[in-house]
C-alpha cells in the first residue's frame, strides 16, 4: 500500500511515548521511558524502576504538559501501563487524544522507535564493561542525541529546543522540512513497493522489530520461512506457522521473500499477534 498523504501538525502537537527495557538493573533502574514529538523529533526520557501508569502519568505531567504545553495526541502501543484508566483519566483532563498502535502496523509509532535505536546505539557507546552504568549516562546520552542533525527537520536538537522563542517561524520551517522530506520518502516507499508482491502459497521471512538492548551475540532478524495464507487490503497479511500451522496477521512490510537456506525458524512467533484479537 503506498504511504498516505502528509497531514499537518505543529511542533510538539504530536508525541510517541514507549518504554525501553528491561535491561540489567542500573543502581534500581531496569528501564528508559522515552517521548518523541513528532515534528521537531525533540526527545525526552527518564531512567525508571518500573513500568506502570503512575510512572507513565507523572512524566508525561513532569516532561511533556509542564513544559510543552497540552499536545494534540499522544501516540502508545498497547501495553497495560498506556491502557488503563489512570492513563485515560489524565488524557481527559488535558483533552489529548490517545492514539494506539496495532502490533501488525508498527509504523504507527515509527518515530519513537527509531528514537529508542538511537539512543540504544549511542548508549553502547558509552556503558563501561559491566553495562550497569547506563542509568548515569543516559543525560550524556540524551545531549548526544538532541545536539544530532536531524535530516527530517534539517535542523540539530539543541536549536530545535533553544529557539522557542521563535517557534511560530520554527513551526512553519519544521513543518516544511518534514513535508520535503516525507515526499522523498513517499516516493522511494512507493517506488519499491511496486516490487514486493505476496500471494497465498508463498514462502516469506517475517522481521522481528523487537530490540534488545546489550544482545550477547548478533543473530539475524528474520524468521521462518512461513506460508502466506491470504492477502488483505492496507498490508495485513496472514501468514502460517509452518512448525506447528499456527496462523497471525503482521504488517507485508515486514515480509521478504523465501529463496531457501536454514533459519531459527520460529521461536520468536509467540510474540505477534492476530490482529482479531486487537481492540
Amino acid at each position: 500500500m503506498p504511504l498516505t498523504n502528509i497531514f499537518e501538525m505543529e511542533i510538539f502537537d504530536t508525541w510517541g511515548i514507549d518504554f525501553m527495557g528491561p535491561f540489567p538493573s542500573s543502581f534500581g533502574f531496569l528501564y528508559i521511558l522515552v517521548a518523541v514529538d513528532y515534528v521537531s523529533k525533540w526527545v525526552e526520557a527518564q531512567a525508571t524502576k518500573t513500568n506502570d501508569a503512575k510512572v507513565v502519568t507523572k512524566f508525561i505531567t513532569e516532561h511533556i504538559l509542564s513544559r510543552f504545553g497540552t499536545p494534540r495526541f499522544i501516540i502508545s502501543d498497547g501495553g497495560s501501563h498506556f491502557i488503563n484508566k489512570t492513563f485515560a483519566a489524565l488524557m481527559a483532563k488535558y483533552g489529548v487524544k490517545h492514539k494506539v498502535a496495532t502490533p501488525y502496523h508498527p509504523q504507527t509509532s515509527g518515530q519513537v522507535d527509531i528514537s529508542n535505536r538511537e539512543i540504544k546505539s549511542i548508549l553502547e557507546k558509552t556503558v563501561n564493561t559491566t553495562r550497569k552504568d547506563w542509568s548515569t549516562k543516559l543525560l550524556d546520552v540524551l545531549w548526544a542525541y538532541r545536539t544530532a542533525y536531524k535530516t527530517p527537520l534539517g535542523q540539530q536538537g539543541d536549536k530545535r529546543r533553544l529557539d522557542l522563542n521563535e517557534l511560530a517561524e520554527i513551526r512553519n520551517e519544521a513543518y516544511e522540512s518534514a513535508v520535503l522530506f516525507k515526499e522523498k520518502t513517499k516516493a522511494w516507499h512507493d517506488k519499491k513497493l511496486k516490487l514486493k508482491e505476496f500471494a497465498p502459497g508463498h514462502k516469506v521471512l517475517l522481521y522481528n522489530s523487537k530490540l534488545k538492548l546489550f544482545p550477547r551475540k548478533l543473530r539475524s532478524r528474520w524468521t521462518g520461512p512461513y506460508e502466506i495464507v491470504e492477502v488483505f487490503p492496507y498490508e495485513a497479511v496472514e501468514v502460517k506457522n509452518l512448525y506447528d500451522g499456527s496462523t497471525f496477521k503482521v504488517n507485508g512490510q515486514r515480509l521478504k521473500v523465501y529463496y531457501g537456506g536454514t533459519f531459527n525458524a520460529h521461536e520468536e512467533v509467540g510474540r505477534f499477534t492476530d490482529v482479531s484479537t486487537v481492540g
